[in-house]
């Protein structure tokens, strides 16, 4: 005949079997609640990506490092394309292009050398590059270098109307487009610095990037006259345009009065009628 526990022991044994099954229940609980964090963990990692980012404004033609450059992890969705997702990947590579501070830096803003990328890749979209010939006053005295923006003018004869009422031609500087993007000076398209700067020489020629209109107008001009430069500021981008400049527009702000002509001598005069004739004798 087995052996009967006394009922006295019965409550522990009720609480003992209970405690074993809640410690089972709260260990699975915690073993799911670890599962779902990874889970979550491992989907939230696949939504991340590396970028690479600007650390400082970064001008054209620089070499990029550690020191320009950083990496962030972001959103994949926020990722732009062409982005370079590690700094190995752009370390020693030169900018083609101005990268400001905090932005990704995009590899089609890059290149192994500053002169190894085509002219073409350069000339944004609608635009045409057209090459000009300037000399060194033109030029701002061979200051001008690739990526500057410049507006251009030109010194043409204008037909126009004489005192005589014949037509004559009178030369004028007609400002012709702002804001104008240079592309390359010379055979260069990147700008240099260091030693080869001080080895460059100033190019007789300069590419600019204009509309299909503007390249048909710059060309025309070009063959009547002669074709001026003037460098803008980077923080200008308005487009204000100056009336046409000659000797008739130049002279009155110059010298004041200088085309106003001269007021006739006032005179005081008496009229003297006699009978049915007049005479105008002068007051001395």
């Amino acid at each position: 005949m087995p052996m009967q526990l006394p009922k006295k022991y019965l409550p522990f044994i009720i609480a003992g079997i209970a405690g074993i099954i809640a410690v089972f229940l709260i260990n699975s609980y915690v073993q799911q609640q670890a599962d779902m964090a990874r889970q979550r963990e491992t989907e939230k990692q696949k939504r991340l990506t590396t970028v690479v980012i600007a650390k400082k404004d970064i001008a054209s033609g620089a070499t990029l490092d550690e020191k320009s450059v950083k990496e962030e992890t972001i959103r994949k969705d926020l990722l732009q394309p062409s982005a370079a997702t590690s700094i190995s990947r752009v370390e020693g590579l030169v900018t083609i292009a101005p990268i400001a501070k905090g932005e990704q830096v995009q590899l089609n803003k890059l290149s192994s050398s500053g002169r190894e990328m085509s002219l073409s890749a350069k000339v944004p979209k609608d635009k045409r590059a057209f090459t000009i010939p300037v000399d060194n006053i033109s030029s701002v005295g061979g200051m001008i270098r690739p990526s500057d923006h410049v507006d251009i003018l030109g010194m043409v004869p204008i037909p126009t109307m004489g005192a005589d009422g014949k037509q004559m031609m009178m030369m004028s500087t007609v400002p012709l487009f702002q804001d104008v993007l240079v592309l390359a000076v010379g055979q260069e398209f990147a700008t240099v610095t260091g030693a080869e700067k001080a080895e460059k020489k100033i190019s007789s020629n300069i590419t600019l990037a204009l509309a299909p209109e503007e390249v048909n107008i710059l060309a025309f001009v070009q063959e009547q006259g002669k074709i001026r430069l003037v460098l803008r500021s980077p923080q200008d981008t308005s487009k204000q345009p100056p009336e046409p400049a000659s000797w008739q527009t130049v002279l009155p702000k110059i010298i004041p009065g200088y085309f106003q002509k001269p007021q006739a001598e006032q005179r005081n005069t008496v009229e003297i009628i006699r009978g049915q004739a007049r005479e105008i004798r002068e007051l001395r």
